[in-house]
C-alpha cells in the first residue's frame, strides 16, 4: 500500500518528488501558460465561477510547478507542491492556503462539489494572492 506523504521528505522517499536538472526553458514555458490563461478571464459570475477558479488553480499549479523546476526537482503530485512551500521555503502560512484551495478544486473535479459565488470569489482572491507571493518568489 502507497504511504500518504505528510512532508517534503516523504515525497522524496515515496518517488513523488524526484531531483532533475533544472529546466530554465520549461519554467519560462510554464510562467507564459500561467500568465496568458489568467489574462483570458474576463469577469466572474454565479454562471461561471467555478470555471474561472479552476482556471485561476490551473495557474498557480504552473507557477508553482515553474519554481520547483528552477530548484530541479519534478513533483508528480499537488500536495508536494505544497509541502515544497512549507517544509523548503518554510512558508506555513503559504501552504495552508495552497492546501484549502487545493481542498476546494478536489471537491469540485472529484465529488462535483460546486462552490457557491462568494465562497469561489474568496477561493479565487486565496488564488491571486498565492500567485502573487509566488511571482514574488520567481522574480516576476
Amino acid at each position: 500500500m502507497k504511504m500518504r506523504e505528510a512532508s517534503w521528505d516523504d515525497c522524496i522517499e515515496t518517488f513523488s518528488v524526484i531531483k532533475v536538472s533544472p529546466d530554465k526553458e520549461r519554467a519560462k514555458s510554464l510562467i507564459e501558460t500561467s500568465n496568458k490563461r489568467i489574462e483570458m478571464i474576463k469577469d466572474i459570475n454565479e454562471n461561471n465561477c467555478n470555471f474561472v477558479f479552476e482556471d485561476y488553480y490551473s495557474s498557480l499549479l504552473e507557477l508553482l510547478q515553474a519554481m520547483v523546476v528552477l530548484k530541479g526537482y519534478k513533483v508528480t503530485n499537488r500536495i508536494c507542491l505544497g509541502y515544497y512551500l512549507k517544509d523548503i521555503m518554510k512558508k506555513e502560512d503559504l501552504f495552508l492556503i495552497f492546501d484549502d484551495i487545493r481542498y476546494k478544486r478536489n471537491s469540485l473535479m472529484y465529488y462535483g462539489k460546486m462552490m457557491d459565488f462568494e465562497t469561489a470569489k474568496q477561493t479565487i482572491e486565496k488564488c491571486e494572492k498565492l500567485i502573487e507571493q509566488i511571482k514574488k518568489v520567481l522574480r516576476l
